[in-house]
């Protein structure tokens, strides 16, 4: 057989290399779940000029890959569908991707509480009745890099028997919630490393767009503007790295919303970190171009040994606070766990009630379930009344109560039991702990040693154990301070 002249070779060989096979970003496998009712992009790469079309079931939607051979298209919305579908991308040649649902799609991210699996929470029995068909995940590799990149190496599975074990456990526990009380087929982005700064996560549209964090702006600008080539590796604790490697890559995908599980990591924090979460939150919501999507989060539970002192603010008090003055951003919520936490773990094995606390804000708030109380009370105002001080909360549901919580058992009222963990000084700034009464639905708060009092405080410590103020739904109150000390 008579050889081809090198040329030749070189001449076919590049020619084949520019008819580049119709591809999809990887983030599209089957078994995924798409967001309902709203446009979803789907995008890719293909031979410069070429024509792309996508269609899922009655949508369809085309787009011609431009000179760097990557297109993009926005399928119209579509309605819930719980019965798999096909979505087919074709071009010279076609993909098919198999069982794809409509339903909402939620990130799970954060650090190791949110990474933390329904097996090492050791709730075997909840993995082996875990037969949802209509929850799916995908499970994100831990990348930190120094720019975006488009990469997800992974698939989404089914929940089952054999694969819940591995699902993110407060996920899990929210998905299962969610889906049983609305039909809707769930998908979670698993996409969370353990031991993880607040930082990392953020995009630099975000820190822009908070003023207190102009220095850390600096920085990455000076690290994007030296940085060349292909994305590189660099420290998981540099800002923006976990963006670029773990966030950037589901973009422009439709989600329903965030649930998000971190702070242990910043926990010596204040102020600065409510500054972090508004950088994140609204960094997310600017670069995913979808408004403001629901963001919902967990406070830290109560960890450590209990100081036991009437002022607290020690360990992770301040954090706390921070964490609910991140309510204050639009379309927010927070479970609060400071009752289901272990002093010698900082890994809550309950993450059943972190989940169910998380469902109870997208209930309420997203799924049209009016009747679901969203949260435990959260303090709103303290008015002095002489030697008293009367307290207001929101949340307070159907009233406050003394409660105690158990295990995973649900809260029951303590008849016989007082409040505990609530503190009053006077002007002179020095706490001590308070009688507390529950009046309607208030809290009266005074002492014998404080005629006049001023302030108060509730569970403002690591770990305030007693803490026991509740709603009548078996939702805890959140620490608070009345003053700004």
């Amino acid at each position: 057989m008579k050889q081809l002249p090198i040329s030749l070779i070189s001449l076919l060989a590049s020619l084949a290399a520019a008819s580049a096979d119709v591809s999809v970003t990887n983030l599209f496998t089957d078994h995924m779940v798409l967001q309902r009712d709203l446009p979803c992009p789907v995008w890719g790469t293909a031979e410069p000029g070429e024509k792309v079309t996508v269609m899922l079931g009655l949508s369809q939607a085309s787009a011609t890959a431009g000179a760097d051979g990557k297109w993009s298209v926005k399928l119209p919305a579509s309605k819930m569908n719980a019965t798999g579908q096909d979505l087919v991308i074709s071009g010279k040649n076609t993909l098919t991707i198999k069982d794809v649902l409509l339903g909402d799609v939620w990130v799970c991210s954060g650090q190791s509480n949110m990474e933390w699996t329904i097996n090492q929470s050791k709730s075997v029995e909840d993995a082996a009745a875990a037969n949802l068909p209509n929850i799916r995940r995908i499970k994100f590799n831990h990348v930190s890099l120094n720019k975006p990149t488009t990469n997800v190496p992974r698939k989404w599975e089914v929940c089952t028997p054999q694969t819940a074990g591995n699902f993110t456990a407060v996920g899990f526990y929210f998905a299962r919630r969610v889906q049983k009380e609305t039909g809707v087929p769930i998908g979670l982005l698993d996409d969370n490393w353990g031991g993880t700064r607040i930082e990392p996560w953020v995009p630099l549209a975000g820190f822009e767009m908070v003023p207190e964090l102009s220095a850390i702006t600096e920085k990455v600008k000076q690290r994007d503007a030296a940085a060349t080539g292909e994305p590189a590796k660099i420290g998981s604790g540099e800002p923006v790295a976990l963006f670029n490697g773990m966030i950037a890559p589901v973009l422009p995908f439709g989600i329903k919303g965030a649930l998000w599980y971190q702070g242990e990591s910043n926990g010596g924090e204040g102020v600065e970190y409510f500054h972090k979460k508004c950088a994140l939150v609204s960094g997310w919501r600017k670069v995913w171009d979808q408004g403001d999507f629901p963001f919902y989060f967990v406070q830290l539970a109560n960890f450590q040994n209990d100081t036991n002192t009437p002022e607290g603010g020690d360990g992770w008090a301040r954090v706390r606070a921070a964490q609910t003055k991140s309510l204050s951003i639009p379309k927010t919520g927070m479970a609060v766990i400071i009752d289901i936490g272990e002093a010698n773990d900082i890994h809550p094995q309950n993450k059943f009630d972190v989940g169910e606390r998380l469902a109870h804000w997208a209930l309420h708030h997203d799924y049209g379930k009016k009747d679901v109380v969203p949260s435990g009370p959260v303090f709103k105002d303290a008015k002095v009344e002489g030697d008293k001080i009367r307290l207001s909360f929101e949340y307070a549901g159907g009233g406050l109560i003394v409660g105690k919580k158990e295990g995973r058992k649900p809260v029951e009222a303590a008849a016989d039991a007082k409040l505990a963990r609530f503190a009053i000084a006077g002007a002179d700034k020095k706490w001590v702990w308070a009688d507390a009464v529950i009046d309607g639905g208030t809290v009266v708060a005074s002492s014998k040693e404080v005629s006049q009092p001023v302030a108060v405080r509730y569970a403002y410590s690591m770990n305030p154990l007693g803490a026991n103020l509740y709603n009548k739904e078996g939702l805890p109150a959140s620490p608070f301070r009345s003053d700004d000390w």
